[in-house]
């Protein structure tokens, strides 16, 4: 049994804005197992800037993975708790090498009988027009749960482009969930709430910026409508500090990214701890190409999810991995009648 890495940029189709910035492309890797004929493939998602093992070295711990796969998956997961992207890939490429194909990771009714999962059109930070441009688009494709990126641009435009929503779709029609990924200040974040809560708002992902574990539950406390934790979860690695955060901040959902919490075992985790709290949860891909976030979508259909999926990711590249994963009427298919790219394993530089 052998394992290689490669590197793979990928270029955003529109330039794509949130409150950290704007961003043209993403790098990613590519970790492939390969024993005999057989292969299994990975992707270690690393979000430069937010995941917590953004760090020099990276391609030199992926290195020591590929020396060292003969320690098998547990031994090598057990040894990688502050590189949860490359502790997703492992996961992923040994599910993959172990599988009747190298793609079908969780077989179910969502890869077989192309059962499908809801999930949310993402809306992006830019000027009002490019917004409302959007919006516009995903409501013809038929999504009827969307998420809006606020925070870069001023409030009072973000709060008018709600108003223009709401006076033209009620809550029958469209569930709004807003992402501020830290922008507001804890001294304003209530204030905010408050105002963003006459649009009847499903919920806001991550108000403040992480670390500040008592003013998150002031707010989780006072809050006019729910608060999802998302970059709250990064760097938190035992389940004795997963719980004390949770216990601490009582959020009413999470968010959980394979890439950014340890891959599927990661999630479970929380899961289990959220569901003892009666927190509320949703999974979401990080930005990764198909080849993860087919993964992603694949897992989070066996967990039976209650609400829509932030898994609609995969059309926002020029060079994804051409894959069987569909978005049609606001839902992600796995359509049987495409298939994986033919050339994957050049592709990937195998």
């Amino acid at each position: 049994m052998k394992a290689t890495y490669t590197k793979y940029i990928l270029n955003f189709k529109t330039p794509s804005g949130t409150s950290r910035g704007v961003m043209t492309e993403k790098e990613t890797w590519f970790l492939t197992i390969e024993n005999n004929t057989t292969f299994g493939i990975g992707e270690c998602g690393l979000l430069k800037g937010l995941s917590s093992d953004d760090v020099p070295e990276y391609e030199a711990k992926l290195a020591w993975v590929c020396d060292n796969i003969h320690l098998g998956e547990d031994a090598l997961i057990a040894q990688l708790v502050q590189f949860p992207s490359i502790q997703f890939g492992v996961e992923q490429a040994f599910l993959s090498l172990k599988a009747d194909t190298p793609f079908e990771l969780f077989p179910s009714e969502f890869t077989k009988k192309e059962a499908p999962i809801a999930i949310n059109g993402l809306i992006w930070m830019g000027d009002e027009t490019f917004m409302l441009k959007q919006l516009e688009q995903k409501l013809k494709d038929g999504f009827r749960c969307i998420k809006m990126k606020i925070g870069a641009i001023d409030f009072s435009t973000e709060l008018a482009i709600l108003k223009s929503i709401r006076s033209n779709f009620s809550t029958e029609e469209i569930v709004l969930r807003v992402d501020a990924n830290g922008a507001f200040s804890a001294e304003d974040a209530l204030e905010k709430l408050e105002q963003l809560s006459e649009y009847q708002i499903h919920s806001i992902e991550q108000p403040i910026k992480p670390n500040q574990w008592d003013n998150m539950a002031d707010l989780c406390k006072k809050t006019p409508f729910p608060i999802a934790l998302d970059e709250e979860l990064i760097g938190i690695y035992t389940v004795t500090e997963k719980q004390r955060m949770l216990q601490t901040i009582q959020p009413q959902f999470i968010i959980l990214k394979p890439s950014l919490v340890g891959g599927f075992k990661g999630c479970e985790e929380w899961i289990t701890i959220a569901e003892q709290l009666n927190i509320g949860w949703w999974a979401t891909s990080a930005l990764e190409s198909n080849i993860g976030l087919n993964a992603i979508a694949q897992w989070t259909y066996t967990m039976n999810p209650k609400m829509p999926q932030g898994l609609g990711t995969g059309s926002l590249y020029t060079n994804n991995i051409d894959s069987p994963l569909t978005v049609s009427g606001g839902k992600l298919f796995y359509r049987t009648s495409k298939s994986w790219k033919q050339n994957l394993k050049e592709h990937v530089c195998i």
